[in-house]
């Protein structure tokens, strides 16, 4: 299963979507929104998503690590919008017949969600102030794209 989405992410729909008899093995990495971020305390966050391009990312991503590990079921689940403190941002699940490869394959996974798909992160902070964070990483066509500028696309 690949998925955004603008609701809060169930950790057991998720668990449960990569079930699968001939794996003994299912690793989840849960990533949730802190309170802090290099000194500031983060209130909230909002993501932005180029939505076609990071579903087409993400199911190249799961087609690469299941090249790469011998995989059952693998799930990405990534919301968008505004969230607080504690919401689950982002679920990525993964069925293994072992352990090893099902613990590597998350990993790797996670890095290459984080490091290639189009999403990004507008962190508010207790202060007032706000900032997109980590969008110097995602460049489309050539150049840099803010969040705002993503909704142009």
């Amino acid at each position: 299963m690949i998925q955004l989405t603008d609701k809060p992410i169930s950790f057991e729909q998720i668990q449960e979507s990569v079930i699968d008899p001939t794996c003994g093995a299912v690793v989840c990495f849960e990533g949730r929104v802190r309170n802090h971020h290099k000194g500031k305390k983060v209130l909230s966050l909002e993501y932005e998503v180029y939505s076609k391009m990071a579903l087409n990312t993400f199911v190249t991503i799961v087609e690469q690590a299941k090249e790469k590990w011998l995989l059952g079921q693998v799930t990405i689940s990534h919301r968008y919008g505004h969230l607080t403190v504690g919401d689950i941002a982002v679920i990525v699940a993964v069925a293994s017949a072992h352990r090893k490869e099902a613990f590597e394959a998350c990993s790797a996974i996670m890095d290459q969600v984080k490091k290639q798909a189009p999403i990004w992160k507008k962190e508010h902070y207790e202060n007032g102030e706000s900032e997109w964070v980590f969008c110097q990483e995602h460049s489309l066509q050539g150049g840099l794209v803010s969040g705002s500028a993503a909704r142009k696309l």
